[in-house]
């Protein structure tokens, strides 16, 4: 049963597809046309993301709202995301602890050990590494469901039938992952911080209260509220362009038909968060620092 379009019942697309304003030079040879033509498809496809970055935050306030759908995405994304963040924060850790305790001998500044860690941890790999595994884990998982429901037109069934599919699918995604990712990264830096005491104190001899006054006295609020901030904003950057990229996963070019577009999408979809997590890393290190 093919389900009719917006365009049959008279109602105006919300996002106009970037291939209706692609140039009439799209397949020409010329290099400066292909680039032009090129860069209208990027800037196209930013204006799209940004106008489903502001409905999806409108669907916040939005009434009814699902609050029993927030609560399943938090169960998803935050506890079905616990064993690899565990795993991940432990190894970090104890890596961090046995190559800390490694450079800091050559100086004899062992007693740093849990400075060194815990600043490591909270300032730069837990927020960091805690939105690439959820990126990986749950990030491709929501891209490829809302590509599925896209290329089996269930979005559009639901635009026909005057459901908004933001308040009824992406916004409580938006809100499950902006409180699960901070929770995570607290979790993934007292984990860390455990596997760093396990390394460099139960393995390596260093004192245990050197290495937990070492921990208080350089880790200030400043470095607690900095690590923060980036896992709230990368919970942002990896909701949105995992589901901005699932929900438009018809007018991406290059992504193919049917269930190719959306095992190549889902791949994009992570692979750019990914690279949005790492840049804008530094971008607020540089700024809040």
């Amino acid at each position: 049963m093919v389900v009719p379009s917006q365009q049959d019942f008279g109602i105006p697309r919300s996002f106009p597809p970037c291939t209706a304003l692609q140039p009439t030079f799209a397949m020409t040879s010329n290099p400066l046309a292909r680039l032009g033509n090129t860069g209208l498809y990027l800037l196209c496809d930013l204006g799209k993301m940004t106008l489903f970055l502001g409905k999806a935050v409108r669907g916040v306030f939005r009434r009814p709202f699902r609050f029993r759908e927030l609560l399943r995405q938090v169960h998803f994304i935050g506890f079905g995301s616990l064993a690899v963040i565990f795993f991940t924060a432990a190894s970090t850790g104890m890596v961090l602890g046995l190559q800390g305790y490694y450079s800091l001998n050559k100086f004899g500044a062992e007693g740093m050990l849990g400075s060194a860690v815990s600043l490591t941890l909270i300032m730069e790999l837990g927020p960091v590494l805690t939105a690439l595994m959820v990126a990986g884990r749950a990030g491709s998982a929501m891209c490829a469901e809302l590509g599925i429901m896209r290329i089996s037109e269930q979005i559009d069934a639901l635009d026909c039938m005057a459901v908004d599919p933001f308040r009824y699918f992406i916004t409580p995604k938006f809100l499950a992952a902006i409180i699960s990712v901070p929770l995570l990264t607290a979790v993934f830096d007292v984990v860390g911080i455990a596997g760093g005491y396990v390394a460099g104190v139960g393995l390596m001899g260093v004192s245990p209260g050197s290495y937990f006054q070492g921990m208080e006295g350089s880790v200030t609020n400043h470095d607690i509220r900095l690590g923060i901030i980036k896992s709230f904003v990368f919970a942002l950057l990896v909701v949105w362009i995992c589901t901005g990229r699932g929900y438009f996963v018809r007018e991406i070019r290059g992504a193919g038909f049917g269930a190719e577009s959306v095992s190549r999408v889902t791949t994009q979809a992570v692979v750019l968060s990914s690279i949005a997590v790492l840049v804008f890393d530094y971008l607020l290190t540089a700024v809040l620092l």
